[in-house]
């Protein structure tokens, strides 16, 4: 692929930042500067096919630089910036989890917030003397708030959001917007539904369920599991927000979906059937046996569905995985890569509920 930038990814150790730079790395000539403060849910071992080392966070791949630090170090961002020379920006460090930020919502205040607010600024210096320096913010489709029976997420559907995670980032979309519309800041804006596939963090709805149904551990379901999520596999989204910082208008938002509803329960279910299928249990009983209920998330938001129309009609992406296809190949990948996932289950999230008020 003909796409020959240099580019700092904030958040690069993190699940969609890490396949963003591994897509880079691996089918563009783009050189990367991963930026991450390595916080719990950051993972260099992500980085490990592309020549990152995760002990030293040295690179075998000289066109893989890795630089620890907090995104609100204004003094640190703005070395980098004059450092390593960018032309583009992808900003995906965020604190991201709904339920962490039910308990703790100042470090997502801080970070998604006051964090995108330092990086905007170094980023406008940089830009006045860079003019083709583009800022390309990578959000979620909860800022919208929640759906009805029907209807989809566009471009143009007002903010609700409900939770801090989500209020969060909102107000950082509105920054990167004010930031273009009073400086002239040129920034491309997507907005994702959700997202599964490799090296996810355990404590996520698809990857946690997989490692319960291997541990025989019950398998948690909010509510009555009724809640409706649009899923987008990672690598597709991770394309997307390539097709964006390549053709996406300046100033202009894009919504990337994969048009893949289901219930929170149904897709418990569906991947008890693979799991059925690929590592059945010694007792011979379903894992869906292993389904429990358990009291809803304050404030959960009903049903996410995106409607990617604009990012289809306009830059012509296209999603190469299906739910079906994409939950199949998630679930072998992480039967097949104990070594980056059971560290992280011993060390740092075993599976304990978060979020509870």
């Amino acid at each position: 692929m003909s796409f020959n930038k240099r580019c700092i990814v904030t958040g690069g150790a993190g699940f969609i930042g890490s396949a963003l730079v591994r897509l880079l790395l691996k089918e563009t000539d783009a050189d990367v500067l991963v930026v991450d403060k390595l916080t719990y849910a950051g993972v260099p071992e992500s980085l490990k096919e592309v020549g990152l080392n995760a002990a030293d966070l040295t690179s075998s791949n000289p066109r893989l630089k890795f630089l620890r630090a907090d995104i609100c170090d204004q003094a640190i961002m703005e070395d980098a910036f004059e450092t390593f020379k960018p032309d583009t920006i992808f900003h995906l460090a965020a604190e991201s989890h709904v339920d962490r930020s039910i308990d703790g919502p100042g470090e997502f205040i801080r970070t998604n917030i006051v964090g995108t607010a330092t990086l905007l600024q170094v980023a406008l210096k940089w830009w006045r003397g860079n003019p083709s320096f583009v800022f390309q913010h990578i959000s979620t489709d909860e800022v919208y708030g929640t759906l009805g029976a029907t209807g989809f997420f566009s471009e143009k559907t007002p903010y609700s959001p409900h939770s801090p995670y989500s209020a969060s980032k909102a107000s950082s979309d509105h920054l990167v917007r004010a930031w273009h519309d009073t400086y002239g800041l040129p920034v491309k804006i997507t907005n994702c539904s959700n997202n599964y596939g490799p090296y996810h963090f355990p404590e996520k709805l698809i990857p946690l369920v997989i490692l319960n149904c291997l541990e025989c551990k019950p398998l948690p379901v909010y509510g009555k599991g009724a809640n409706v999520r649009d899923w987008l596999y990672v690598d597709d989204h991770a394309r997307a927000l390539l097709l964006v910082n390549e053709k996406g208008g300046v100033g202009e938002t894009y919504n990337v979906g994969g048009h893949n509803e289901r219930t929170n329960l149904d897709v418990v279910k569906t991947i008890c059937k693979i799991m059925d299928d690929l590592r059945p249990r010694a007792n011979g009983v379903s894992h869906d046996s292993l389904i429990t209920y358990v009291s809803d998330r304050p404030g959960h938001d009903l049903r996410y569905a995106i409607d990617p129309s604009k990012l289809m009609n306009e830059l012509g992406w296209r999603p190469k995985e299906n739910f079906e296809t994409g939950i199949r190949k998630t679930v072998q990948w992480y039967l097949d890569n104990e070594w980056w996932w059971k560290p992280i289950h011993e060390k740092r999230y075993s599976g304990q509920r978060l979020g509870q008020v």
